[in-house]
């Protein structure tokens, strides 16, 4: 008896331990919570100016529509302080999902918990969109209350979580909730694309792997640069924190930016570089403004040897020319951050390079992934997104990713 008890506990673990997917779940008759990332933009009329978001989530809605279920939309919008406001509510978004959605019946319930959204969540037939209201409206969504997680559990029968982009937060529709739906939940397909995509280029990536790390602070970046280098052959480092590097090797860099608490952690990044045998490359030359505008004169300096009062605003074209071969030699692609000041088209050279030799490498088979808010805006910028392997717009979940840090959204699925 004590063996069969064992043994029935055993496999009673196992099961719970098995992973449901999209594709495999039985959506029949299934009232699905799909936590969605739909904070769009809207104007001062309630129209949505930008609905990437709602486009990138329509292959998991319709998923569960095809597979014979009722999907119900759980997110927030914008930052309400005191509870609900009529300017965040997700009733300005029903008409423009139902049209995404070919028509589809789309309802929206006045409240994210109680009787009301349970009665209309219960009452939904296969294929209708029901949209709970503003999850935000009520602090113990990002308290992470497992009381609001429970009462948010009670409108479905599964629970999805396909929004990246708050998967870093242990809220209580993207993390505890999980709680409630042992053998039910599920990641959708944007956050399944944002996994996969990085564990091309985190876990399994084709030789060589580039990683181009830019932006204004290496206080930002410490920790992605460091975790980096235990997967990169190379780490080309560009845009502000190039000075902090360059000062701290001794050179002269004008009135660029610089992080003077930062110039020993440029150099242990530099040391621990060399150790670990991955090339770092940073720009030797520059282009110098007298002035952070677009209208400012120029002229080209060493990167060590900036004139008083000139900032480096660019990469130069020796560092340009050393970047894109690099580049265009890897077999695996990652990019946060521009090289310069590229809001400037003055001083968008350089980010508008390594865009091409990252465009270059894609089309020769390399796998490229382009991630963070600025490097997203420059390859848009440049009208190259259709010509990468895939971007990502997730934003602090993605930073925190690249340092190597456990998502609470990627954990309570996965049942970490």
């Amino acid at each position: 008896m004590i063996f069969f008890v064992s043994l029935s506990s055993i496999f009673t673990k196992l099961k719970n331990t098995i992973m449901q997917t999209i594709e495999t779940y039985d959506f029949t008759g299934k009232k699905a919570l799909i936590r969605v990332d739909f904070n769009v933009p809207l104007n001062e009329k309630f129209e949505i100016t930008d609905d990437t978001r709602m486009r990138a989530a329509l292959p998991t809605i319709n998923k569960v529509i095809e597979k014979g279920g009722s999907p119900i939309i759980m997110s927030h919008l914008g930052r309400p302080k005191e509870g609900p406001e009529d300017k965040f509510s997700l009733k300005h978004l029903v008409s423009h999902l139902s049209e995404l959605l070919n028509g589809a019946t789309v309802k929206i319930a006045p409240d994210c918990i109680g009787d009301e959204a349970k009665t209309i969540a219960k009452g939904l037939k296969p294929g209708e969109v029901l949209i709970l209201e503003n999850l935000r409206f009520y602090k113990e969504e990002t308290a992470g209350d497992e009381e609001f997680a429970k009462k948010l559990a009670e409108n479905g029968d599964c629970w999805i979580n396909d929004a990246f982009g708050t998967a870093h937060r242990a809220h209580a529709s993207t993390a505890v909730i999980a709680k409630f739906f042992p053998n039910d939940k599920m990641f959708g397909y944007v956050i399944g694309s944002e996994l996969e995509s990085l564990d091309k280029v985190l876990a399994q990536p084709t030789r060589p792997m580039t990683a181009i790390m830019g932006g204004a602070k290496v206080s930002s970046k410490i920790t992605i640069i460091e975790n980096m280098l235990d997967k990169v052959d190379n780490l080309i480092l560009g845009g502000g924190m190039t000075y902090t590097f360059v000062k701290a090797n001794g050179g002269k860099i004008g009135s660029s930016i610089c992080e003077d608490d930062y110039l020993e952690t440029a150099l242990t990044i530099q040391k621990k570089a060399a150790e670990k045998g991955v090339k770092l490359y940073i720009a030797s030359d520059v282009v110098a403004a007298d002035d952070f505008s677009e209208n400012a004169n120029t002229q080209p300096a060493a990167a060590d040897n900036i004139p008083d009062g000139w900032q480096g605003l660019d990469a130069g074209p020796e560092s340009i020319a050393t970047f894109k071969t690099v580049i265009e030699n890897s077999g695996t692609i990652l990019w946060n951050g521009p090289v310069g000041v590229f809001e400037f088209d003055k001083f968008a050279v350089g980010s508008r390079a390594v865009a091409d030799a990252i465009a270059t490498a894609t089309k020769k088979g390399a796998f490229s992934l382009i991630g963070g808010g600025d490097s997203v805006a420059c390859i848009n910028k440049f009208g190259l997104a259709d010509e990468v392997s895939y971007i990502s717009t997730a934003g602090g979940a993605l930073l925190e990713y690249l340092e190597g840090k456990t998502l609470p959204g990627i954990a309570a699925v996965r049942g970490e």
